[in-house]
């Protein structure tokens, strides 16, 4: 198996996450992959899918990816049934971490309990 085939699910992922100015070759044994993800989070799951590949310290595989906008760790965009506790799970694994959320986007949310399908909330790095 080329070394490009085993980490195919990491480059199917940067072309699902539309990674911006993505390259990609492989010399002498090692992928070398590079692009610009959208958000940390994006980041994040790319290099994931890259453990999920090769194991914790890969050999085989020299990632560099950069984050466009790193202000946020990630733009989520409400979809129904979605609850801020079910949301900051998603993104911090504890939903107890909806507070966070809720702070980042009291500019359009008033409540905690109330969002709806559509709006776009900043989840914020946690510190």
């Amino acid at each position: 198996m080329s070394v490009k085939a085993k980490y195919q699910a990491v480059l199917d992922l940067g072309q699902e996450l539309n990674i911006q100015n993505g390259n990609v070759e492989e010399v002498d044994g090692i992928l070398k992959v590079s692009g610009t993800a959208g958000t940390q989070h994006e980041k994040n799951l790319i290099w994931n899918k890259i453990k999920e590949a090769g194991g914790e310290l890969p050999q085989d595989i020299e990632a560099d990816i950069k984050v466009a906008d790193e202000s946020v760790y990630h733009r989520h965009t409400v979809a129904s049934g979605d609850t801020l506790g079910k949301i900051a799970k998603q993104y911090y694994g504890k939903a107890g971490e909806y507070h966070a959320i809720f702070k980042a986007n009291n500019d359009i949310l008033d409540n905690p309990d109330v969002i709806h399908p559509g709006q776009e909330l900043v989840i914020p790095h946690l510190s």
